[in-house]
């Protein structure tokens, strides 16, 4: 047996918080020495933060990474370990991972595939590294190994795939498994998406059982620089098998994973395999002299998932827990004082309040109360409810299509969950709009013939005093639009799309509504549910800007939820033009006749192609799956276009 004790790391960082990141690493790396570890793999630039974006071609961002890496290197004494940060190298950016051993950087490997789709612009700042090229730059004061290297030391080796070249089919693990590699150490930044979490755990066991190696497997956690929420999914698996995980969407800013391998286990399942061909050159190896590894001690590893993960409501979890860790995060980062959500009393606001108060479930729940204030600074911070109440304002505000009913559904929730709750009657204020405007058209606006902009004043009056609340209080004003509403611009500018922050508009109508009700029944594991939702949960969606005797509903004003949902699949997520669109979607089983379907498939193009100015103005996001419709973010799209009218007529055309 040849034991080994490694260990993967999840950490929180902030883009350019050179200080706050350091400080998490070195604790991480302390912590790892004080535990055993003799090999520990943190994140893919760690010390920068990976959303630095176009302030990752300033000099002062590569001074301050080679000043941070100076302190871990530092502090590396009696230990290997390896941290991302951006390197320049022949006047070019790289994404590396750092080797460090002992007390000394003993090289450099950069990224071979860079992430360039969705809502990675990696190209945009650094380059990708040749396969099988090597060299050596200057860096911190001496000559060191950059390039497609591996490392040996006491006899074990060492390579590198970081993130992204993991996810690509010529995995550059192929040619480290020729090498002789025993270990594999993965850096990454792979942000939260539903389902993601299975993905990478069949790479990472496919790369330890086709690589015949183990696998170490890093990653970022939290809410990092806005939109992305990163889940902290760390993985250690040898020869196929699982042998640790760590916790995902914990609340707290470092996690450790443990396990301690056998090498010469992996290398005896490699002498046996026939399809092992290796690279009987040695070019390419790094000799690291003069460190031992020494017995390991044991280590406590668990592969299992906890129950939330194993349980038949997998994705309600998941956004409960990446929302409110998103949450969470833009507070403390954005250095607002609480949050303040217009209460409507229906779906997409009830929503929002309910994941701010289920961060302050977790907050009190998850963490000790020492820990509590790196998240929030308030003093109240050993009860939920009485938290809510210090985070979060709610304010209903209602006009002429408002009805008691909705002004007793936001005021019960609010009172359940402990927010500061206000009532503000607004229809005199819309009013006054509607004259003012009439007077100077000398004419009387009339629900006949101005129906939508009358619409849309009682909506935009709703402004102004949230924003106030907000200001007061020096809170954040969260926005409320879902992406339903927002793909075919069924929201208010300036009016429901008011806020710093839109927490729900990655997330479908259909989804929202669900989730509100298996919340308010059973909610998330070992945080509980929300009773008071049922006054929510019973009402048809309706923005309720029409006089009360229109009886308004969102799906009659546009589509059933469950059509909307799956045409924006098929154009958006699965870029089909509207006549293959119809020609899927008249074989599912969506209750449409084929007519229907084609006339809601021209509605949607319509109002979608309309609309993508108002898509550019919301507030950012959470980036939560594949069918997101940021533009910062994921989905491009003109703001001026032909509205498809050729493809449009081919539906015309179609039988």
């Amino acid at each position: 047996m040849k034991l080994l004790h490694v260990a993967a790391a999840a950490l929180e960082t902030t883009p350019l918080d050179w200080e706050g990141n350091l400080a998490r690493a070195l604790d991480l790396i302390e912590e790892a020495r004080a535990a055993g570890v003799q090999v520990l793999c943190l994140p893919e630039l760690a010390l920068t933060g990976y959303g630095c974006e176009d302030a990752f071609h300033a000099g002062f961002v590569h001074e301050a990474a080679l000043a941070s890496l100076a302190r871990v290197v530092e502090a590396s004494r009696g230990i290997v370990l390896c941290v991302g940060l951006p390197i320049v190298h022949e006047h070019a950016l790289f994404n590396v991972a750092a080797f460090v051993v002992d007390g000394a950087l003993v090289g450099l490997v950069p990224k071979q595939n860079l992430a360039g789709d969705g809502l990675h612009y990696e190209p945009r700042w650094f380059k990708a590294w040749p396969a099988g090229v090597r060299a050596h730059a200057q860096v911190l004061g001496a000559r060191v190994p950059i390039g497609d290297w591996v490392f040996e030391v006491d006899g074990v080796r060492f390579g590198f795939e970081i993130c992204e070249d993991a996810w690509v089919a010529e995995r550059p693990g192929v040619a480290l498994s020729a090498r002789g590699v025993d270990v594999i150490l993965n850096p990454s930044a792979s942000h939260f998406a539903f389902g993601k979490a299975q993905v990478r755990e069949r790479f990472v066991l496919e790369g330890a059982r086709a690589f015949g190696a183990t696998y170490v497997y890093a990653n970022l956690l939290g809410n990092e620089a806005g939109r992305v929420i990163y889940d902290g999914d760390t993985l250690v698996a040898s020869g196929g098998e699982l042998l640790a995980r760590g916790p995902r969407l914990t609340l707290r800013a470092t996690e450790l994973t443990p396990a301690v391998v056998d090498v010469a286990r992996t290398r005896s399942g490699k002498l046996r395999s026939a399809s092992h061909r290796p690279a009987l050159a040695s070019e390419g190896v790094v000799e690291v002299p003069g460190f031992a590894f020494g017995v390991p001690q044991a280590s406590p590893a668990r592969a299992e998932r906890p129950a939330w993960e194993r349980g038949d409501h997998v994705k309600e979890e998941e956004f409960a827990r990446a929302v409110t860790r998103g949450l969470l995060d833009y507070l403390r980062k954005s250095r607002a004082r609480g949050f303040v959500v217009s209460a409507s009393g229906g779906a997409d606001s009830s929503a929002v309040v309910c994941l701010v108060h289920l961060a302050a479930r977790r907050v009190v729940q998850e963490l000790p109360i020492e820990q509590r204030a790196r998240l929030l600074a308030h003093e109240e911070l050993a009860d939920a409810r009485v938290l809510t109440g210090a985070l979060l304002t709610t304010v209903y505000q209602g006009c002429e299509g408002s009805s008691e009913r909705t002004r007793g559904a936001a005021e019960a929730l609010s009172s359940a969950v402990g927010a500061r709750h206000h009532s503000l009657d607004l229809g005199d204020v819309a009013d006054r709009y509607r004259s003012l405007v009439g007077g100077a058209l000398r004419r009387e606006l009339a629900w006949s013939t101005d129906d939508l902009a009358l619409q849309n004043i009682q909506a935009r009056v709703r402004g102004p005093s949230a924003w106030l609340f907000a200001n007061l209080s020096d809170a954040l004003l969260l926005a409320t639009s879902n992406r339903s509403e927002a793909a075919l611009g069924y929201a208010t500018m300036d009016g429901d799309t008011c806020g710093g922050l839109s927490p729900v508009a990655g997330i479908d109508k259909r989804f929202l509504r669900a989730w509100l009700t298996w919340l308010e029944r059973e909610g998330p594991d070992g945080l509980g549910s929300v009773p008071a939702l049922a006054a929510v949960t019973s009402q048809a969606s309706t923005p309720e800007l029409r006089p009360a005797d229109a009886a308004q509903t969102s799906e009659g004003d546009l589509m059933p939820f469950a059509v909307l949902d799956a045409i924006e699949r098929q154009i958006v997520r699965d870029r089909r033009s509207p006549a293959e669109a119809l020609e899927v979607l008249a074989r599912a089983d969506l209750g449409r006749t084929r007519a229907e379907l084609a006339a809601d498939i021209r509605r949607f193009v319509a109002l979608f192609t309309r609309n993508q100015w108002k898509r550019e103005r919301y507030a950012p996001s959470f980036h939560l799956d594949d069918e997101n419709l940021d533009p910062r973010s994921w989905f491009r799209f003109p703001i001026l276009s032909s509205g498809l009218r050729a493809e449009i007529a081919a539906i015309e055309a179609s039988p």
